[in-house]
């Protein structure tokens, strides 16, 4: 096995990680007994009962779509919200699901990640033309010895990685047992680090692959670089700048890893938040978290020539990856972050809105609820194009607002 240490402790001056045989006991029940949830299934003991509306609640009036909030219920919408410039417009929380609650954001998370090296970037601690192996010796021998960190953002290198999310025998879902997000068999690999030290590829840098272990691959540069575990950087870098309503939530492997590609959970307002930053230039309410030109490269769009993944381009023919972030190339400039079973942080740079859809569709991916949902996305965007005075709005979209969630 190769060791792929040492790494971020997760609290001061612990001598190793603690487990579920040893969480109990000194020196680590000082921590432990604060953190539990990283090492054992918690459940909330919600502040209010029932815990959430047993109806869906929306406020949808301002946004003139036709069949808008049928349009949400046939594409599994558990969270919609509008955020044009600094005012929510528009909100939808399905039965059960309340204004407040966390959401699994799965691959929106990876968009979050870039936003981090880009911070480490303008800093001048990590160098996008620098190989991965500078900062992470423990990768020679595997598919990220040669590429540079760039390549790894972008996604532009060949690796032998199954995206299938549904085939037992993918790597997705061998990464996802070392992560502790399955059932972990025989054979694998202890954690995330130990995982990522075993894939291969051909050596072919410039061409897309859409691959969820680079994400992981960032995050370890960013461990090394900062010496803070990935969650504490998250936290240090990003979200502490946002003026969040709440704390966000990640998964950690049995190293303490954070699921850096897929594992962030937050509520639909807070992640609006990320959006707004990216149109703010990079610079939440708390302070700068990335350059404008790092935010400019993104919005501007990546390589249209590099991108190979045949069911994006169908929906957007000049559509690119850069920085860990969807662009369409469309006439409107939408760039996205996006996740498996319908995440969505969509920006609109032409009317300044960011639009985040939350969703639980029965299987990962889907060219139809895919094609359904952009077309919404899209059709929202258009409807923003007049200022909100002079919009005239369907019959269907003017119900009164629901009194918990106007409030």
């Amino acid at each position: 096995m190769t060791a792929t240490g040492p790494h971020p402790a997760r609290y001061t001056g612990a001598a190793e990680q603690p487990t579920l045989d040893t969480w109990q006991e000194g020196p680590h029940n000082r921590w432990t007994f604060a953190h539990l949830g990283e090492l054992l299934p918690t459940a909330s003991v919600t502040r209010r009962f029932p815990a959430a509306p047993a109806a869906a609640t929306d406020r949808l009036s301002s946004v003139a779509v036709p069949r808008l909030r049928q349009r949400l219920e046939e594409t599994y919408t558990d969270a919609f919200l509008v955020l044009h410039r600094n005012e929510v417009i528009a909100e939808y929380y399905r039965p059960g699901f309340a204004p407040d609650d966390l959401h699994l954001v799965m691959s929106v998370s990876k968009s979050m990640c870039g936003l981090v090296v880009g911070a480490l970037v303008d800093s001048g601690d990590i160098a996008p033309s620098a190989q991965v192996v500078d900062y992470v010796p423990e990768l020679a021998g595997s598919a990220y010895d040669g590429p540079t960190v760039q390549h790894v953002l972008d996604m532009a290198l060949h690796l032998n990685y199954s995206e299938d999310y549904l085939d037992p025998a993918s790597e997705v879902q061998t990464h996802d047992r070392s992560s502790g997000w399955r059932t972990r068999q025989a054979g694998d690999p202890e954690d995330t680090y130990a995982f990522l030290t075993a894939l291969t590829g051909n050596g072919t840098a410039g061409t897309f692959q859409y691959c969820s272990a680079n994400t992981d691959v960032l995050a370890w540069i960013i461990e090394r670089v900062t010496g803070l575990r990935y969650s504490d950087a998250l936290s240090k870098y990003l979200w502490s700048k946002l003026d969040a309503d709440r704390d966000a939530t990640i998964t950690v492997d049995s190293a303490g890893f954070g699921f850096a590609n897929g594992g962030v959970s937050c509520t639909a307002r807070d992640l609006a938040r990320v959006g707004r930053l990216m149109l703010d230039g990079g610079v939440g309410p708390s302070g700068r978290v990335v350059s404008e030109g790092w935010v400019g490269s993104i919005l501007a769009g990546g390589d249209s020539e590099a991108m190979a993944d045949s069911s994006f381009t169908a929906l957007h023919p000049h559509g690119s990856y850069t920085r860990q972030w969807w662009c369409t190339g469309n006439e409107r400039g939408n760039v996205t972050g996006i996740g498996i079973y319908g995440q969505y942080l969509w920006l609109d740079p032409a009317t300044d809105t960011v639009i985040v859809k939350m969703s639980t569709w029965p299987e990962p991916d889907s060219e139809h609820l895919h094609g359904l949902q952009n077309q919404l996305l899209l059709d929202v965007s258009r409807s923003l194009d007049e200022p909100l005075a002079t919009r005239e709005f369907p019959a269907e979209a003017t119900a009164p607002e629901s009194k918990e969630n106007a409030a």
